[in-house]
């Protein structure tokens, strides 16, 4: 008789969207009570006169449907227009202590904060506090730091530009480049490694790109939950028959076949697109070893077309016109040994010659990429070889081909094009001396694990959080958490109350912000805010809705206040003037940015105008102004993962889920549902060390005895769910799996946490 599956694990069979993402959306609507506003709201979501989704950063077509919103994006807009509300009288009957025992969701449902708070350490409750005394207590705090390096602010990817610009603004004239960003734990990989192989740390494709694509090649990621919108797109390319081959460890549904809720004959018959033609999973931290097979592949491909007396498959007047460091390239690829990325990647090598083989007889490829690619400890490595794949045979700078990271948060791209960055270069410094007057320090300031370490260790005594949810989304909650209730300020802009507003600091002020759907009425009238995509666009967003209470204030406001309490007058920066009007903010930005030339007039244009990206016409930024191959050494980030009975464990988020945010406790393409304690394991793996489908484990990581921080992290009384996922690899939730990660297991070059790539070992539960 076979074994009873755990309970909340079923089979789901259904492709990803159709009738069950239209489900999800009405019940999404039906639990934030706002049915029919809801459904109104909606359809403004990314329209040339509505509001961007304050979800995923997918770029919007040029807006030939009334409908450009996905499950998720729903999810994510009736989550910030829902009509719950938590005011005063939800914390005079709840103390921080008892809050801390709810769950992250029951936190964030209970809805919409409606008034500026500030903890009262006596009766452990969060009490209302005027907004000048807010930013008066917070402008004397910052004051009274023996030095400006000591507060850390950190901006969330939902902000928008004008937001985020007057955020590093104020900052920078406080006297600190102290940036931790969402940036630095998702796409810093990007950030840094992509302008050391092509000049520029983004994509280089359009939207557009992908109707001239001969191929798609897809890294890492899983579109259904994460961008849902771009499924629109992968089905035009797959229903044309282009080739789309997929690397990912667990089988995604989405990836594998998808029906478009708008289309009546695929909802009508219950049919369904097959979107890969072939899907390679991959063992968990192996990218490296399959990106040097397929190009090992394609050197081989080439010496023999040479042989023949052929011209070779690599695109020699590229290479020769635009690049340099092919030879050492090719070097490291012939010493690889097959055997070794065999076991590395956990594929044969037929199947890594077959996807070379694709790549081979296509000439427009676009490579797409996300979180699977870059929070890994060798994440920068993973994306300078996809810039070498790509660049053997010239798939850069040209119609139908490019590389395409995918990037999470709205405008978590937008925010660092308009100076959120730890690293100020000279053209920002001397952008802000043209635009305001003073010229900031140039000294590196903190990413988000220098602003945890400091804050820990005590050298950091404020922060400054620009909406977000930072001690949860950080690695090592132990020690993060612990490092917060240290601090002596904490500041949180915020929508919604979360786990890290409970983590009080000696003053601890949480500020209630419009959302991007709540209508943002200045002096000068209802003001729009703009946005940049994965791709580069910058659009306007203008919320509509009435916002939840006349207490809230914008984003923009609130650093406007924030700043004229710590700074005064100093520097003459007209604050007020720049609130009354954002089109002010905009002008500032264009003498910063040159790329943001007519910023209000262009922004007037329906779908907006696109930055430049140098990279995408062949223009090389890099130091010797070519596109550079880059070598990694080896096949191996972790020496860890070859020890006995170690498995490497990748964190993902659930389809209920939006980086921190969870909206329900259901996983639905993945089968599970009520739940979220379950670690996903290949079933040989299971039976080799005596366990079986529904075993309560117990998961500790891998001990690094080199590293001194090394000490036991556990979580305990996980339900082991046998899954379709490589041999020698596991997969759970994030956040609740970050502590298993030490704050020291992060790439070296760009500081990213190792979310992704994490040996552990397993055990039968107590």
């Amino acid at each position: 008789m076979p074994r009873k599956r755990p309970e909340g694990i079923e089979r789901y069979n259904a492709p990803a969207g159709g009738w069950g993402a239209l489900k999800a959306v009405a019940e999404s609507l039906a639990r934030q009570q706002i049915v029919a506003q809801g459904a109104a709201t909606l359809l403004k979501a990314n329209q040339p006169d509505g509001f961007d989704c304050p979800g995923c950063a997918w770029p919007d077509p040029k807006h030939t449907s009334s409908f450009e919103f996905c499950e998720n994006g729903a999810k994510a807009v009736t989550w910030e227009s829902t009509a719950k509300r938590i005011g005063p009288t939800f914390f005079a009957s709840h103390t921080v202590s008892e809050l801390w025992n709810w769950s992250d969701h029951d936190l964030e449902d209970q809805g919409r904060l409606t008034d500026p708070l500030i903890y009262d350490a006596a009766a452990d409750t969060y009490v209302p506090i005027e907004w000048d005394r807010a930013f008066a207590l917070i402008g004397a705090q910052l004051n009274a730091l023996p030095d400006p390096n000591m507060a850390e602010f950190y901006t969330s990817g939902r902000a928008s530009n004008e937001a985020a610009f007057l955020f590093q603004l104020f900052v920078r004239a406080y006297g600190t480049n102290n940036f931790p960003d969402c940036s630095n734990m998702c796409h810093e990989a990007t950030s840094v490694g992509l302008p050391h192989s092509i000049g520029v740390g983004k994509g280089t494709v359009t939207l557009e790109d992908f109707d001239h694509a001969d191929a798609i090649f897809s890294f890492g990621h899983n579109p259904g939950t994460n961008h849902p919108r771009m499924m629109a797109t992968l089905r035009d390319v797959a229903r044309r028959g282009a080739p789309i081959i997929v690397f990912n460890p667990l089988k995604e549904r989405a990836l594998e076949r998808f029906a478009s809720p708008q289309s009546p004959v695929e909802m009508a018959t219950l049919g369904s697109t097959d979107i890969a033609s072939a899907y390679h999973q991959v063992r968990i931290g192996g990218d490296v070893a399959v990106l040097k097979g397929m190009m090992k592949r394609v050197f081989e491909l080439d010496r023999r077309d040479l042989e023949r007396g052929g011209r070779g498959i690599l695109d020699r007047d590229f290479i020769a016109e635009h690049t340099s460091g092919i030879e050492a390239l090719r070097e490291d690829i012939d010493a690889t040994r097959w055997e070794d990325i065999e076991i590395m990647s956990g594929l044969t090598r037929s199947a890594i010659e077959s996807a070379g083989d694709v790549y081979a007889k296509s000439k427009n490829v676009i490579l797409c990429y996300g979180m699977g690619i870059t929070q890994h400890r060798n994440g920068t490595a993973n994306v300078q070889q996809i810039a070498n794949f790509l660049m053997l045979r010239g798939n850069i700078g040209r119609e139908g081909a490019g590389i395409c990271p995918l990037r999470g948060h709205s405008n978590v791209q937008g925010d660092r094009t308009v100076g959120i960055t730890e690293i100020p270069n000279a053209a920002l410094i001397d952008g802000m001396e043209r635009a305001f007057g003073f010229r900031p320090s140039a000294a590196k300031g903190h990413n988000a694990i220098e602003a945890i370490e400091a804050i820990i260790d005590g050298r950091s005594k404020a922060l400054v959080c620009l909406g977000g949810n930072l001690a949860v989304a950080m690695s090592d909650p132990d020690a993060t958490f612990a490092g917060m209730r240290k601090l002596d300020l904490a500041v949180h802009l915020t929508t919604k109350f979360n786990r890290s507003h409970l983590l009080t600091a000696r003053t601890t002020i949480v500020l209630p912000v419009l959302g991007r759907t709540d209508a943002d009425v200045q002096a000068t009238g209802r003001q729009s805010v703009t946005v940049e995509d994965s791709m580069s666009m910058v659009h306007a967003s203008r919320g509509f809705l009435n916002p939840p209470s006349g207490d809230l204030r914008s984003e923009p406001a609130i650093i406007a206040g924030m700043a004229k309490a710590t700074l005064g007058d100093r520097y003459g920066i007209e604050w007020d003037a720049m609130i009354a009007d954002y089109s002010r903010i905009r002008d500032k930005i264009e003498v910063v940015f040159p790329d943001f030339k007519d910023f209000n007039a262009r922004i007037r244009e329906p779908g907006g105008f696109r930055l430049s990206v140098p990279a995408s016409h062949r223009e090389w930024k890099t130091p010797n102004q070519t596109a550079c191959f880059l070598v990694a050494k080896g096949l191996s980030e972790d020496p860890r993962v070859l020890e006995p009975n170690v498995l490497t464990l990748t964190t993902i988020r659930s389809h209920d889920q939006y980086n921190t945010t969870i909206y329900g406790m259901d996983d639905r393409y993945r089968g599970v549902f009520g739940r979220r304690d379950v670690i996903f394991l290949n079933a040989k793996d299971l039976a080799e060390r005596g366990l079986a489908d529904g075993d309560t484990l117990d998961v500790e990581a891998a001990r690094d005895h080199a590293d001194p921080d090394d000490r036991p992290r556990r979580v305990k009384r996980l339900t082991a769910v046998a899954y379709n996922i490589p041999r020698g690899s596991a997969a759970g939730y994030y956040p609740e799996l970050n502590t298993l990660v030490a704050l020291s297991h992060y790439d070296q070059q760009s500081g990213t946490p190792s979310f992704k790539s994490i040996p552990i070992r397993i055990t039968r539960a107590a």
